[in-house]
């Protein structure tokens, strides 16, 4: 009879034991849980750590219920210039699941590295490290695609204003040569001997020769009838 009594007794012991042993096992309160970074386009549910983003957002999965958490992202080697410097933080309430999510964030390109700190927590702080690299950063604000650095819009390389195009430039191809409001001056003949040359008074120069002739002639005519006389 006693010895029945044991066996049901161990028996009893070993059963609650076993029982037990999930919950001895269990992790304490507090340490549960993980974050991920995220880019904006990836979806809550996926449970995967994206360390090269662009706009992204911070994941949690798994904490406990209603935890509060503080979060944090400094800058961080190598291209951080002093290492360490809080760039972003913020707060979160997590849900009854224990999930939550922060809006879409934005940072400059970079290498950065994420501290989570939350009620409860027994150890130190989750982290992780990322980068951030977005298309387009390289040109700065005020610049245009294409233009050198220290180039201002609207001057070519030599820092000189560019000119807008004439409407009617003579050395371009294609371009009308500009007006005169001038009257042309009348173009040389080209006839041989066909229009006498003028003088500046606009009389035939063959004509007044002509003339010049004639009185010379008749002078000399009358001078020599003068000396014949004289002589009779």
């Amino acid at each position: 009879m006693r010895t029945r009594i044991s066996i049901g007794a161990v028996v009893t012991a070993a059963a609650f034991s076993l029982l037990a042993a999930p919950s001895a096992f269990a992790t304490p309160p507090g340490d549960n849980g993980t974050v991920k970074i995220h880019d904006a386009e990836t979806g809550e549910e996926l449970r995967k750590n994206e360390p090269h983003v662009c706009t992204f957002y911070l994941d949690a999965f798994g904490f406990d219920a209603g935890q509060q958490v503080e979060w944090r992202i400094e800058a961080w080697a190598p291209t951080a210039d002093v290492k360490g410097v809080q760039v972003k933080a913020g707060s979160l309430t997590l849900d009854a699941d224990g999930h939550e999510r922060t809006v879409d964030l934005t940072l400059p390109d970079g290498h950065y590295k994420l501290f989570w700190n939350f009620d409860g927590e027994h150890g130190k702080a989750k982290h992780k490290v990322f980068w951030t690299d977005c298309p387009g950063d390289d040109v700065k604000p005020g610049e245009e695609p294409g233009q050198k650095p220290g180039e201002k819009p609207g001057e070519d390389a030599s820092g000189a204003p560019t000119a807008e195009p004439s409407e009617a430039t003579p050395d371009k191809p294609g371009a009308a040569a500009p007006t005169s409001t001038a009257n042309p001056a009348p173009a040389p003949s080209s006839n041989g001997g066909g229009d006498l040359a003028e003088t500046g008074s606009g009389a035939p120069v063959g004509m007044l020769s002509a003339i010049a002739a004639a009185l010379v002639a008749g002078g000399g005519y009358l001078l020599a009838r003068r000396r014949t006389a004289r002589n009779h």
